[in-house]
């Protein structure tokens, strides 16, 4: 089969093996991945990762232990957690210490023809909702992870850094849970599609001073979240969103001079994201760049780390 292998910053298509179904777990066939930030920062270094990326994806199951997945449309939770350690018994397998990752950690990812999981992480798809749409449902969860974790009370004004993909989707989210969102990006074009979803977004140089009690980074720069500090009202809080390869410098003074609360915030739940895709509350069909074939797959790194360019699909 082809697979994608990623190692020291270099993008190649190689023949790999198929991989062998366990018990319990689903072979998948590949309909379409999504490259994401979290992909274009193991390129640069992150985790030290060497072998096959891509932990969004649409497939459909050819063998499953449970015969009635086969033949289904499915998307995957990305964590592969053990079951059995504290964490896990605690309901919080995401965050087990044995774990691995999809596409991430210590497993094959799904930039490739076939790709296994386990069936307790599938969530069989709606027919109604596209494939092409149903990519983003890992990280809409992701955005909707912050309403699991925080309490923002409907009507409150929030302020969201950032106009890449996460970005977007998060202000979309907010704004469907009822917050007013006010968006701040680079690149007007991007902004647009908040704008259209009914968003306050502006490019702004200048961002305003102790101005929200609750303010998400997903800038993707080192940067953002000085800046997310510096924006929020004593006794705020701010949530981080952004994975980034390296160290982020902060002065830490005027968290604790002002009593911030600093949230960090990762995978979510499938369910709200799914629902909020089938409803139509979230729309992310303008947030795909382009479509290129697997076998274009470092055509689509490269397209990926452009300036301007948010979503690119692999198809097989």
């Amino acid at each position: 089969m082809r697979a994608v292998h990623l190692e020291a910053g270099d993008v190649t298509l190689r023949n790999a093996r198929k991989p062998r179904r366990h018990d319990g777990h689903a072979l998948i066939k590949l309909i379409y991945g999504g490259i994401c930030n979290t992909d274009i920062e193991l390129r640069r270094g992150y985790y030290g990762f060497r072998g096959t990326p891509g932990h969004e994806f649409v497939g459909e199951v050819v063998e499953a232990s449970n015969r009635g997945l086969i033949g289904k449309r499915v998307a995957g939770e990305i964590n592969l957690a053990c079951e059995h350690c504290e964490w896990c018994k605690r309901g919080l397998g995401r965050h087990c210490p044995h774990r691995t990752v999809l596409g991430i950690v210590k497993h094959p990812g799904a930039f490739a023809d076939f790709l296994t999981l386990p069936e307790r992480n599938l969530h069989i798809l709606p027919r109604e909702l596209p494939a092409e749409d149903a990519v983003f449902v890992e990280p809409l969860a992701a955005a909707c992870e912050i309403l699991d974790q925080v309490r923002i009370p409907k009507g409150a004004e929030v302020a969201v850094l950032g106009d890449g993909k996460l970005g977007l989707l998060i202000a979309q989210v907010l704004h469907a849970h009822g917050a007013v969102v006010h968006q701040y990006g680079r690149h007007r074009e991007k902004l647009r599609i908040s704008d259209r979803a009914g968003i306050e977004a502006r490019v702004a140089s200048k961002s305003p001073a102790s101005a929200y009690d609750w303010l998400v980074d997903a800038t993707g720069s080192p940067d953002g979240l000085q800046q997310a500090i510096r924006m929020t009202r004593p006794r705020g809080t701010v949530i981080l969103k952004s994975t980034v390869h390296g160290l982020a410098a902060i002065d830490t003074a005027p968290v604790i001079v002002n009593e911030l609360t600093l949230v960090g915030s990762r995978c979510g739940r499938f369910e709200p994201a799914i629902r909020l895709l089938r409803t139509g509350k979230v729309r992310v069909s303008e947030m795909i760049s382009d479509v290129l074939p697997l076998d274009q797959a470092p055509q689509g790194f490269d397209l990926a780390e452009r300036v301007g360019i948010l979503k690119i699909l692999l198809k097989a």
